[in-house]
């Protein structure tokens, strides 16, 4: 299976995309939520919106997810 296969096609938003910038550096729920100003209950929410957005199941596979479009020579399989 390959990565286009695995992961949905869905493009995520410029606010979704900066709190998978944030999660992919291992920032946790709370300290998401200080740095774009809103509560751990809405990085929640965005959270879920993400995995199924993307097809993802939890935050190893969003991290792995952002850095492979981060570097494109780092190849995702499974």
């Amino acid at each position: 299976m390959s990565a286009t296969e695995r992961y949905g096609t869905r493009v995520p938003s410029e606010r979704e995309q900066r709190v998978i910038q944030l999660v992919a550096e291992g920032l946790k729920n709370r300290e998401v939520a200080e740095a774009i100003g809103t509560t751990e209950h809405v990085v929640k929410n965005y959270l879920r919106v993400i995995y199924d957005k993307l097809g993802l199941w939890n935050r190893v596979e969003l991290a792995l997810w952002y850095e492979s479009r981060r570097n494109p020579s780092v190849l995702v399989t499974q």
